[in-house]
């Protein structure tokens, strides 16, 4: 699970507990101007295949960076029904998928501060 937090422009995703070993990584940032879409994400949706690093468990877990043709995600999720999907342009990543506390939240949150 991770943690997100808005100052001013930029997104800070915290990755939480072990999930920061499954996932290489400690956090992801990424200015709000860059975000394009946030929904919530399918519990049927997959990472593209080449994963770099991470971890990926079919339908238990999929953490870290995974990439695709023209595409480099984030993803952090158990396919639990608790995942955020956002959508970026000209960022590092062309997607994060990650698991929240609070989706419907967070998803408020994003998309209320893009507008702002």
């Amino acid at each position: 699970m991770v943690e997100l937090e808005v100052t001013g422009t930029t997104v800070t995703v915290r990755v939480t507990g072990t999930h920061r070993v499954l996932a290489l990584r400690e956090h992801v940032t990424f200015d709000l101007r860059n975000v394009a879409c946030v929904t919530s994400a399918p519990v049927d949706l997959r990472p593209p295949w080449v994963r770099a690093p991470g971890t990926f468990f079919p339908g238990v877990i999929a953490a870290g960076i995974f990439r695709g043709k023209g595409r480099k995600e984030f993803w952090d999720t158990r396919f639990g029904g608790q995942g955020v999907l956002i959508e970026l342009q000209g960022a590092d990543f062309t997607r994060l998928v990650v698991d929240v506390a609070d989706p419907d939240t967070v998803m408020r949150q994003l998309r209320h501060a893009a507008a702002a």
